[in-house]
Protein backbone atom coordinates (compact mmCIF):
# COMPACT_ATOMS: atom_id res chain seq x y z
CA UNK A 1 0.00 0.00 0.00
CA UNK A 2 1.58 3.53 -1.02
CA UNK A 3 1.94 6.06 1.55
CA UNK A 4 -0.31 8.89 1.32
CA UNK A 5 0.98 12.76 0.67
CA UNK A 6 -1.49 15.37 1.16
CA UNK A 7 -2.64 17.21 -1.98
CA UNK A 8 -2.55 20.66 -2.72
CA UNK A 9 -5.21 22.22 -0.47
CA UNK A 10 -5.91 19.44 2.03
CA UNK A 11 -6.35 19.90 5.64
CA UNK A 12 -3.32 18.03 7.56
CA UNK A 13 -3.55 17.81 11.29
CA UNK A 14 -0.40 17.28 13.17
CA UNK A 15 -1.91 15.23 15.99
CA UNK A 16 -2.81 12.49 13.89
CA UNK A 17 -0.78 12.23 10.60
CA UNK A 18 0.52 9.30 10.60
CA UNK A 19 -1.38 7.12 13.04
CA UNK A 20 -1.70 4.95 10.18
CA UNK A 21 1.87 3.62 10.55
CA UNK A 22 2.72 0.73 13.39
CA UNK A 23 4.75 2.44 14.84
CA UNK A 24 4.63 6.11 15.03
CA UNK A 25 7.39 8.23 14.54
CA UNK A 26 7.96 9.77 11.30
CA UNK A 27 5.44 10.33 8.25
CA UNK A 28 6.22 12.71 5.01
CA UNK A 29 3.13 15.04 4.62
CA UNK A 30 4.18 16.47 1.10
CA UNK A 31 7.01 16.02 -0.99
CA UNK A 32 7.13 18.56 -3.88
CA UNK A 33 9.53 19.90 -6.35
CA UNK A 34 11.55 22.16 -3.94
CA UNK A 35 9.62 21.22 -0.47
CA UNK A 36 9.23 18.77 1.92
CA UNK A 37 6.94 18.46 4.81
CA UNK A 38 7.71 15.87 7.36
CA UNK A 39 5.39 15.43 10.72
CA UNK A 40 8.21 13.71 13.46
CA UNK A 41 7.48 12.60 17.04
CA UNK A 42 9.94 13.42 19.56
CA UNK A 43 9.64 11.10 22.46
CA UNK A 44 10.62 12.47 26.28
CA UNK A 45 14.52 11.35 26.60
CA UNK A 46 14.90 10.50 23.24
CA UNK A 47 17.32 11.81 20.80
CA UNK A 48 16.13 11.72 17.04
CA UNK A 49 19.85 11.69 15.56
CA UNK A 50 21.89 7.97 15.84
CA UNK A 51 24.93 10.15 15.40
CA UNK A 52 25.33 13.03 17.23
CA UNK A 53 24.41 15.36 14.35
CA UNK A 54 22.50 15.41 10.75
CA UNK A 55 22.33 17.82 8.41
CA UNK A 56 20.17 18.19 5.21
CA UNK A 57 21.83 20.33 1.61
CA UNK A 58 18.93 22.80 2.23
CA UNK A 59 17.28 24.93 4.91
CA UNK A 60 15.38 23.56 7.41
CA UNK A 61 12.18 25.03 9.92
CA UNK A 62 11.57 22.85 12.84
CA UNK A 63 8.08 23.59 14.56
CA UNK A 64 7.26 22.33 17.44
CA UNK A 65 3.49 21.88 17.22
CA UNK A 66 3.27 20.30 20.70
CA UNK A 67 5.51 19.35 23.33
CA UNK A 68 9.26 20.71 24.37
CA UNK A 69 12.38 20.00 22.19
CA UNK A 70 16.09 20.78 22.31
CA UNK A 71 17.41 21.78 19.29
CA UNK A 72 21.48 21.38 19.66
CA UNK A 73 23.95 22.82 16.91
CA UNK A 74 27.77 23.38 17.36
CA UNK A 75 27.37 26.44 17.65
CA UNK A 76 24.24 26.90 19.91
CA UNK A 77 21.17 25.13 21.81
CA UNK A 78 17.55 26.36 21.76
CA UNK A 79 14.60 24.98 23.41
CA UNK A 80 11.40 24.98 21.69
CA UNK A 81 7.75 25.03 23.11
CA UNK A 82 4.30 24.40 21.63
CA UNK A 83 4.14 26.69 18.88
CA UNK A 84 7.90 27.80 18.48
CA UNK A 85 10.35 27.36 15.42
CA UNK A 86 13.47 27.63 14.44
CA UNK A 87 15.07 28.14 10.85
CA UNK A 88 18.90 26.58 9.96
CA UNK A 89 20.85 27.57 7.14
CA UNK A 90 21.64 24.74 4.93
CA UNK A 91 23.86 22.42 6.00
CA UNK A 92 23.89 23.63 9.37
CA UNK A 93 24.93 20.19 11.95
CA UNK A 94 21.45 19.84 14.13
CA UNK A 95 20.23 17.12 16.60
CA UNK A 96 17.08 17.25 18.03
CA UNK A 97 15.48 16.09 21.80
CA UNK A 98 12.49 15.27 23.12
CA UNK A 99 12.26 16.81 26.20
CA UNK A 100 8.52 16.06 26.52
CA UNK A 101 6.71 13.82 23.90
CA UNK A 102 6.70 16.14 21.06
CA UNK A 103 5.20 16.41 17.33
CA UNK A 104 7.19 18.40 15.21
CA UNK A 105 6.95 19.80 11.71
CA UNK A 106 9.78 19.79 9.67
CA UNK A 107 10.22 21.81 6.65
CA UNK A 108 13.20 21.37 4.33
CA UNK A 109 14.24 23.24 1.07
CA UNK A 110 15.63 20.87 -1.31
CA UNK A 111 18.31 21.63 -3.44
Amino acid sequence: MATHHAESGEVVDLRTWANDLPVEISKVIAKIDRLELARLVVPAGEQVQKDRYCRVAGPIVIHCADGLIDVNTPEKNVRLTAGQLVYLDARTEHALAGVRDSVVLLTIVLQ
